[in-house]
């Protein structure tokens, strides 16, 4: 007969807890020092900060008419642009597994829309076509390891200096999409670009909800609430619907004409409907090699080495933000497993084109879940599983406007601004190329011009200072490729 120690027998494992110790395992959840719960709260918030885009891509690619004046939809567009941010976050966070979100980069499907439709003269599927050529190049150099090697030769602080000017930009466009800083009309009579609100004051209910977004968001994160910037989305656009049925404040925009006092994109009003079919006709509507007969082998092949340039580095920079803002990097400030990251980012590119949404990248709107605690794979997967739900039931995620997320996005970017301490200011020829790459993101509304510039100044104060031989060779290949990139206009013109 066997002695009994007094203690009762474990208890066999439940089917739950078999399935979270899967997931921890693979997404390195406890590694990470997050939970699953975290994990699905973060991707939650992730979605919100970046649904706009299901909204604001058709308003720049989907009215714009190619030279046969033909047009993409916005209906096909608000549904391929959804399909394509939905299966490209859920295949980053699976197999890079960091809380990452992709969608159709802004900045890019403006290129697409206005240099490669309007100014170039392409139909849709050719320009697509130079997207999806573009998508294949950058996973080329992904697969080679070369994006890899770029990302490690930079200075620790032009890294440094990325994720602070990534921090202002995405604050900037809080602010801008809220309406709290609006740009000035040339007929204003004025030289100053932008001013607060309408007039010098707050002027709308739409910006008064922000601001009491921004009130709410930062109480939260200053006492440590748990998902304070989930709830402080949930809040902020409760206050907005609770104003809406107040005021009757309206869209922005009523037959075309603008409405300063109304709501940036969407109205926060309980919907007629709850959902509906997608229409995914535009998937697959792309011509590979129609723009190279069309505008020429040279001035196609320019084409997509602007596309190239834009796309490598925009998620480059954004990557390297995001890594620092959620303490994945490692001491040299570059991400475990980055090549595998860069082949799905490139992919984007490929499938966005091939959907006709336009090339989708990493997000730094992204942010705002990892400030909630996102730090894993597994937060993809719920802010993707949303997006293709988003397809489906748009009336539901339209109830939130872009004045409650706004709020998350100039919070973060204040978080992101702790970077700048990493850089050391009293070197000149250090604080030159990190000063211009913070400033000219938010300024130019681009992370890749600000990229460039302050790569070009690294190199250029590096030989002023007689450290020519320091500076790594692809830096000064990147270097000449962004002057020839940021002349592009010109010698286009030349060849025209």
């Amino acid at each position: 007969m066997t002695e009994s120690n007094g203690s009762a027998p474990a208890a066999a494992p439940t089917t739950q807890q078999r399935s979270d110790g899967a997931l921890d395992r693979f997404f390195h959840i406890s590694a990470r020092g997050s939970s699953v719960g975290t994990e699905i709260r973060a991707g939650v918030v992730t979605f919100f900060a970046m649904a706009y885009i299901i909204i604001l891509n058709p308003l720049i690619i989907g009215t714009t008419a190619d030279i046969n004046g033909d047009t993409l939809g916005i209906p096909q567009v608000a549904a391929v642009t959804a399909l394509a941010a939905g299966v490209m976050t859920i295949a980053f966070g699976v197999i890079a597994r960091y809380p990452f979100g992709i969608a159709t980069g802004l900045g890019i499907n403006t290129l697409v829309a206005v240099t490669l439709v309007a100014t170039e003269g392409l139909t849709w599927p050719e320009a697509m076509g130079l997207v999806v050529i573009d998508g294949i190049i950058i996973v080329i150099l992904a697969v080679s390891g070369f994006r890899v090697a770029v990302f490690e030769a930079i200075p620790h602080s032009l890294k440094a200096a990325m994720g602070v000017g990534i921090g202002l930009f995405i604050a900037l466009i809080g602010l801008v999409d809220a309406g709290f800083v609006r740009r000035i009309p040339d007929a204003a009579g004025t030289t100053v670009p932008v001013g607060l609100g309408i007039n010098g004051s707050i002027g709308s209910w739409p910006t008064f909800v922000f601001c009491a977004g921004l009130i709410i968001c930062g109480i939260l994160v200053t006492r440590r609430v748990r998902g304070g910037l989930f709830i402080g989305i949930v809040a902020t656009t409760i206050i907005a619907m609770i104003v809406e049925a107040l005021t009757d404040s309206g869209p922005s925009f009523v037959e075309g004409k603008p409405v300063p006092t109304g709501w940036s994109l969407a109205v926060p009003k309980l919907p007629d409907t709850v959902g509906g079919a997608p229409d995914l006709s535009l998937v697959g509507a792309v011509d590979l090699i129609g723009a190279f007969s069309r505008i020429g082998v040279l001035a196609a092949s320019l084409l997509v080495f602007t596309l190239v340039l834009a796309n490598f580095f925009d998620a480059m920079g954004t990557m390297t933000a995001l890594g620092k803002q959620g303490r994945l990097v490692d001491e040299n400030g570059n991400l475990p497993d980055m090549k595998r990251a860069l082949i799905v980012e490139g992919a984007g590119a490929i499938v966005g084109g091939g959907v006709s949404a336009s090339s989708n990248t990493v997000y730094i709107d992204s942010a705002a879940g990892i400030a909630d605690g996102a730090r894993t794979g597994l937060a993809n997967v719920v802010t993707g599983i949303l997006f293709i739900a988003a397809m489906f039931l748009t009336p539901l995620y339209e109830v939130v406007p872009i004045e409650a997320a706004a709020p998350v996005l100039v919070v973060v970017g204040a978080m992101m601004m702790g970077q700048v301490v990493d850089i050391d200011f009293t070197e000149f020829h250090i604080a030159l190329p990190a000063f211009l790459t913070i400033v000219i993101m938010p300024f130019t509304y681009s992370i890749a011009n600000g990229i460039g510039v302050g790569f070009i100044a690294y190199v250029l104060m590096a030989v002023a200072g007689g450290q020519a031989k320091k500076v790594h060779w692809l830096l000064w290949l990147i270097s000449a490729l962004f002057m020839v990139y940021f002349t592009i206009d010109p010698v286009m013109h030349a060849i025209a």
